[in-house]
């Protein structure tokens, strides 16, 4: 008996399990924000052609994608609540609708950002200096929430670092090709430098600022209500984007439209969009700085399931980088980061405060 007591309080000592997963729901959305992630990255290989091209308009996609999105936030609060309602809550807090114009721009100019700097680093490179976006997290996380990351939090995150570094590196040499190789040889790590930071800038202060305004400018707005916010922001940027780049028509001619309704892209479409609403719920009840871990974790499993589904081999750099990020998981777990929702004050309570503060 006292051995098995000391055995539990050794465990309940090592893992915090209760800071680390608030409740059930926090548990669930933590593993089912992993699996949509993992599982997209299934879809999209799935849909593409035999020859790794797309046989649709990626931009059209990601268009249509943000509109359900928007769809879907709008029909999940109309589910208790009516349309003029919904008219109401986006009148009275249209100041925070304008602030969630800060990360649905920085979202899209990370996009775009992406096929800049993939034109300029071979793959390989892009992703393993696009990793630093743990430290940044954590860094961005700080300033605005105004809280010190403990050492081992900081140790834990620069593993995991390290971890999905590792993930990109190529111990063999194998499968890089000629063009590859000339190319990461001949990169100028002057523009193309500040490019990449300012592409995981914005990786980074779009999350954290969206945690921002789900916990704190926008704690007592409906997560729905948010979320709709978020998409409609997001729609009118990459429209603006479409219409300087000239590319509007193209996005919705005939051709386009009609390749959306092959079953494979609905698939794409629909976990996208659930990938979305999920992440809102992730940075309400979650953090940013588990989110990274949530992220790195998809490599484990998108690991394992790609070399069940289409006999993608496991390389020993794949093999270093899981063990690293379980390393980096196991000690984050140990004193993970508190960040809860501020409190929200029903109007009653407001009411009874103002009174008070008259007498």
């Amino acid at each position: 008996m006292r051995q098995c007591n000391e055995t539990k309080s050794f465990t309940m000592s090592t893992l915090s399990w209760n800071e680390l997963f608030p409740s059930k729901l926090s548990f669930i959305i933590f593993f089912g924000y992993i699996f949509l992630f993992v599982n997209q990255g299934i879809l999209v290989t799935a849909s593409q052609k035999s020859n790794n091209q797309y046989d649709y308009s990626i931009v059209t996609v990601v268009l249509f994608t943000e509109i359900l999105k928007l769809v879907i936030s709008s029909l999940l609060y109309l589910r208790e609540n009516t349309s003029s309602q919904l008219i109401k809550d986006i009148a009275n807090n249209r100041k925070v609708l304008v602030l969630y114009f800060v990360p649905a721009f920085l979202y899209c100019f990370y996009n775009n950002l992406a096929f800049i700097n993939l034109s300029s680093f071979d793959p390989t490179t892009y992703y393993l200096l696009l990793q630093f976006r743990v430290v940044v997290t954590g860094i961005l996380f700080q300033v605005i929430f105004r809280k010190v990351l403990s050492i081992k939090q900081w140790i834990s995150l620069i593993i995991l670092t390290l971890g999905c570094m590792l993930k990109q590196i190529n111990f063999t040499q194998e499968h890089n090709s000629s063009q590859a190789i000339n190319k990461a040889s001949s990169v100028s790590f002057g523009l193309d430098a500040i490019f990449i930071f300012i592409q995981i800038i914005c990786s980074c202060l779009a999350g954290v600022y969206n945690e921002y305004l789900l916990k704190k400018q926008g704690a007592s707005i409906n997560i729905f209500v948010q979320n709709v916010f978020m998409y409609l922001d997001s729609i009118i940027c990459n429209l603006l984007l479409l219409i300087l780049n000239g590319n509007l028509f193209y996005s919705f001619a005939y051709d386009n439209i009609a390749k959306l309704f092959h079953y494979k892209v609905i698939l794409v479409m629909i976990n996208n969009a659930a990938i979305g609403i999920v992440t809102s719920f992730f940075l309400k009840t979650l953090n940013s700085i588990l989110k990274t871990f949530a992220s790195a974790l998809e490599l484990v499993f998108t690991a394992l399931l790609s070399y069940l589904l289409f006999s993608i081999p496991i390389y020993l750099n794949t093999v270093l980088s899981i063990l690293t990020v379980m390393c980096a998981t196991f000690l984050y777990s140990q004193n993970p980061v508190q960040n809860p929702p501020k409190p929200v004050q029903h109007k009653a309570e407001k009411e009874a405060l103002l009174q008070n503060e008259e007498v």
